[in-house]
């Protein structure tokens, strides 16, 4: 029975849309090169157009979150997907920094239309509370499934075609998603009580809350991290680790260059991820989140500091995307189960939208600075440790969370 309620057909549909949606955002860290080369850009220029995806990205969650409170949900996913695809294709055209940076905006608008803010709200309230922690988890690891085969699919695709019509395929690939709407029909499931209240009233509660904003600001870190290593992960390690040797064990597999190496950093971060999501939904469900958090967010610090302070070698880079993607999307079913847990379910989209915009502004500065640090430095060294810093930063900042639903204002 539990079995049944858990695997429902409005999760299955939210997963797949997840994952392909994911699987086309977390490839564009392979064309900073293809792209660069082409037109002869500083490496800035092209880190700015996905800074500005992930801004706007962060910007349309909570806007999205009130469509689909207003409209359904279906609706929001609909024009997500459509705007996304819109921003790809217009994207194949540019020939210029600004062109490409203005079409990222859309595709930073199609991404939150597509992505966690809309489609967990969804599956969160079509599961039960003892399911929904996990069921938040499976969602968010289909993402990271997607995560998984998106960078080497590019990096595939490049082998035979050029990156425009790289992304004219992935907005198909996009829009092909959405034949899977007409499963994601649910149930508002919420109190009476939660019913009555307005989205002002919600909103109130949650911005006067202390624990509200220590959510916030916590989240920021995850946006910085995951966001710089996406986007500049595969050109790092293509530039500055040494050269595969023939004979070894991943040349033996077919990893015979550094930039097939940094694919498969990315897709290996995605893999180990799908098991340290479900893991951490898992503890969810027994333990308090706010904790787990913390130790997640320590966990991160302490793996990055020391990938950048040892030399970086292929070894290095396996053994830290298996580590740091066990730790990579955890976040996200915690920080979602948490705002759910305190604020209720009615306008958990909106208010998960909100603090979403704090993990975006991150992800903004996170591949911005990356961008503008190898430029002025030729090197990302100093970002990396910037990340060190914001991630002890969240650690902290969660342990004063009061983790207890908040009373309604309609009862107060």
């Amino acid at each position: 029975m539990k079995q049944a309620a858990l695997f429902s057909p409005v999760l299955i549909a939210g997963c797949i849309i997840i994952m392909l949606s994911f699987a086309v955002r977390a490839s564009f860290g392979v064309f900073q090169i293809p792209v660069a080369e082409e037109f002869g850009w500083r490496r800035t220029e092209f880190s700015m157009a996905i800074a500005l995806q992930n801004l706007f990205w962060g910007i349309g969650q909570p806007i999205f979150g009130a469509i689909a409170e207003k409209f359904t949900d279906r609706k929001a996913i609909i024009l997500g997907g459509i705007v996304y695809a819109l921003g790809l294709v217009l994207s194949s055209t540019a020939v210029s920094p600004g062109a490409m940076q203005f079409y990222g905006i859309l595709i930073g608008f199609g991404i939150a239309g597509t992505g966690f803010g809309v489609i967990l709200a969804v599956v969160g309230r079509a599961a039960s509370n003892e399911n929904r922690s996990m069921t938040l988890a499976i969602a968010t690891a289909a993402g990271s499934a997607g995560q998984v085969i998106g960078a080497p699919l590019a990096e595939f695709l490049l082998n035979f075609m050029v990156w425009q019509s790289v992304f004219i395929a992935f907005a198909a690939i996009v829009i092909s998603s959405l034949v899977f709407l007409p499963m994601m029909k649910t149930e508002r499931l919420a109190s009476k009580a939660e019913l009555e209240e307005s989205i002002g009233q919600v909103l109130m509660k949650a911005f006067k809350d202390p624990s509200y904003t220590l959510i916030f600001l916590g989240f920021f870190s995850c946006g910085y991290q995951l966001a710089f290593i996406t986007a500049h992960f595969p050109a790092f390690v293509t530039e500055l680790c040494g050269p595969i040797q023939p004979g070894g064990a991943l040349y033996s597999v077919g990893i015979t260059s550094t930039s097939r190496l940094g694919a498969l950093a990315i897709s290996l971060i995605g893999l180990a991820n799908i098991a340290g999501t479900l893991m951490a939904g898992y503890l969810g469900k027994y333990y308090s989140k706010k904790y787990l958090l913390a130790w997640i967010y320590m966990g991160r610090t302490i793996i990055a500091a020391l990938f950048i302070a040892l030399p970086i070698t292929p070894l290095s880079v396996i053994l830290f995307s298996v580590a740091m993607g066990s730790l990579w999307l955890a976040t996200v079913p915690l920080t979602s189960g948490l705002v759910a847990h305190i604020y209720g379910l009615r306008y958990m989209g909106t208010l998960y939208g909100i603090v979403f915009f704090s993990h975006q502004l991150g992800s903004f500065l996170g591949v911005w600075l990356g961008g503008a640090m190898y430029d002025i430095y030729g090197t990302y060294t100093v970002v990396w440790w910037v990340g060190v810093g914001v991630g002890l930063f969240s650690a902290i900042v969660h342990l004063p969370i009061k983790e207890r639903p908040l009373p309604l204002l309609s009862k107060t």
